[in-house]
């Protein structure tokens, strides 16, 4: 589906540009799987969030598929800190989970909100350097789909859980770090 056969050759500012975008991505993705699968293990499947959670879990489930096979076909090394980011987004969403729905949701909020605006970025710097128009149309799909899951988060009062402005930032800012790291590592 992605692969390089075929393809124009890279230059090696291109070549880091998309090893950046699939490494961090497919971190990325795996992480909020973890999420979904650590408040999946406090709510009741009768409970009035767990379809919610489901859903939004099996579009995540796609999009980790995705970079699953991005990784190999772009031959991209994936972080070293794989099994950091899978442990920290089960207790992530494990944790928000044991604090309730709405925290769940405010976890969903803040993650998506930086999610959201990372591929943003990602859509911007695909379509100046026009290296990958197969990689930008998933990352806008998946942008839609993250912003959506934030709207979500919204919609089910995220924003009223106790303490939100603090929960929120602090998870805000653990994402943004886990991005800047994984570029990298």
């Amino acid at each position: 589906m992605y692969s390089k056969k075929n393809k124009k050759k890279l230059s090696s500012e291109e070549k880091k540009i998309l090893e950046e975008i699939i490494r961090v991505d497919h971190a990325g993705e795996h992480g909020a799987t973890q999420i979904y699968r650590g408040q999946m293990a406090v709510f009741k499947k009768n409970s009035a969030i767990w379809k919610k959670i489901l859903e939004m879990a099996e579009q995540e489930e796609v999009h980790k598929s995705t970079f699953d096979e991005l990784i190999v076909d772009m031959e991209v090394r994936p972080t070293s800190l794989f099994p950091l980011w899978n442990k920290a987004g089960y207790l992530l969403g494990l944790g928000t989970a044991l604090l309730g729905e709405k925290a769940a949701m405010a976890c969903t909020v803040a993650v998506e909100e930086v999610i959201g605006r990372h591929y943003e970025e990602q859509v911007e710097i695909l379509t100046k350097n026009k290296i990958n128009p197969k990689l930008l149309k998933t990352v806008k799909q998946f942008r839609e789909d993250e912003l959506e899951h934030h709207d979500t988060g919204v919609n089910h009062e995220a924003e009223m859980t106790p303490g939100f402005v603090f929960l929120s930032k602090a998870i805000k800012q653990a994402c943004y770090l886990a991005i800047k790291v994984t570029k990298k590592y």
